[in-house]
């Protein structure tokens, strides 16, 4: 008789699967012969016990100076002499630059004499002028000499008003000569040497001075996390820490955190219709300039309090092969049953379920493998929660102000 290769394997499997079958059977007649009871599975389990948890959010930014100052000349000249060293602290009102002062001292002291020449003729016009005016009553000079001499005094006193202002502004420029740091903070580079030429308002910066000490952290946060926090505050799922939520944590680049926290300084109110974001600046106290402009961080920004959050180890979490996460718990009866869950975030070594989980529901966070939905099982307490709970006991006391 002719079978087809199809046909064999076919045979070939149910005969396999049948001698399965028959060998799993005497093992376990054999068993129950032996008087062999099977034993529950022991898991592992921690109660499930709502707590107050800080809800934050990392958001990236970039550091920038506190104050810039663009150093640039107000008059045309020389430069005599640079009195700074590159990449030093400066502090405002210091000497930064000389400009040869040579031509605006010479401005001044002519001024200065033209206003001379122009106060001493002003007492003799001004007596001509009052002599006129008694020969005048008396007609003995016209009305036309009169006025010619009051017209003289006139633009004598006008003549002393513009030197005036003339030497007023030649000591302005002579005081520009003097090139002066408008705030404290870091010089930068120098663009320009000893001899060097330079112009009134020129586009080119001679340096730059950068006030690093506090420094801003600029960080984007998008409209629609902006949103959802604000329900999550209208529907008062978290709570607005009044007392520390303007307080920031700064992640440097190399994952350590920056010594200092940082403060909200303000939310900017426009959102980047590219990217659908908008800027949060925060303020970081730099005196060991550690963090400097155009380094890119992470700031951890409190979004709030929530009063009655579930936190699950995240061992204790598993995922269907859709990806949706899941648990399984002990009942009352000792038996673990399945519960799909809805995760907010990870908070540490631990996930914050928003739902799928009750208070005092206990969670399998070991043996998992071992055991499956309605069966029963042997539950101990999960000592992995102490362990975590001393080692974070053996960290610093945190800084109180």
């Amino acid at each position: 008789m002719h079978v087809n290769r199809n046909g064999y394997e076919l045979v070939k499997r149910i005969g396999a699967f049948a001698a399965l079958m028959i060998l799993l059977a005497g093992c376990g007649s054999g068993q129950g012969q032996q008087g062999m009871p099977n034993q529950a599975p022991e898991v592992a389990v921690v109660a499930i016990q709502p707590g107050q948890v800080e809800l934050t959010t990392e958001l990236p930014g970039r550091t920038s100076p506190y104050l810039v100052a663009e150093i640039r000349p107000q008059v045309n000249g020389i430069i005599k002499k640079r009195l700074f060293r590159e990449g030093s602290d400066v502090k405002a009102g210091q000497l930064l630059y000389q400009i040869d002062p040579a031509p605006f001292q010479v401005a001044l002291d002519s001024a200065r004499a033209s206003l001379g020449k122009a106060q001493a003729n002003l007492p003799s016009i001004r007596l001509k002028t009052e002599r006129y005016k008694e020969l005048l009553a008396d007609r003995a000079v016209s009305r036309q000499d009169y006025d010619d001499a009051a017209a003289a005094m006139g633009q004598a006193q006008a003549e002393i008003a513009y030197w005036k202002t003339a030497v007023e502004g030649a000591k302005i420029n002579l005081g520009y000569t003097r090139v002066t740091a408008p705030i404290s903070g870091r010089i930068g580079k120098s663009s320009v040497t000893d001899g060097a030429l330079v112009t009134a308002y020129q586009p080119l910066a001679l340096a730059t001075i950068q006030q690093l000490d506090p420094i801003y952290v600029d960080v984007s946060q998008s409209s629609a996390e902006l949103l959802r926090l604000k329900r999550n505050l209208e529907a008062g799922k978290i709570r607005a820490d009044s007392k520390n939520g303007r307080k920031v944590c700064i992640l440097l680049e190399d994952g350590n955190l920056c010594p200092q926290p940082g403060t909200l300084q303000f939310r900017d109110v426009t959102v980047d219709q590219a990217t659908g974001s908008f800027t949060l600046r925060i303020v970081v106290p730099n005196s060991n300039h550690l963090l400097l402009p155009g380094m890119f961080v992470r700031a951890s920004v409190q979004e709030g309090v929530a009063q009655q959050a579930i936190l699950v180890p995240q061992q204790g979490v598993n995922r269907t092969p859709k990806g949706e996460p899941f648990a399984l718990i002990v009942d009352e009866a000792g038996k673990a049953q399945l519960r799909m869950l809805t995760l907010n975030r990870a908070i540490g070594d631990q996930w914050l379920v928003s739902s799928g989980l009750k208070p005092g529901e206990r969670v399998i966070v070991e043996g998992l493998m071992k055991v499956r939905p309605g069966a029963a099982v042997k539950a101990v307490p999960w000592e992995g929660h102490k362990a975590a709970a001393a080692d974070k006991s053996k960290l610093p006391p945190a800084e109180s102000k």
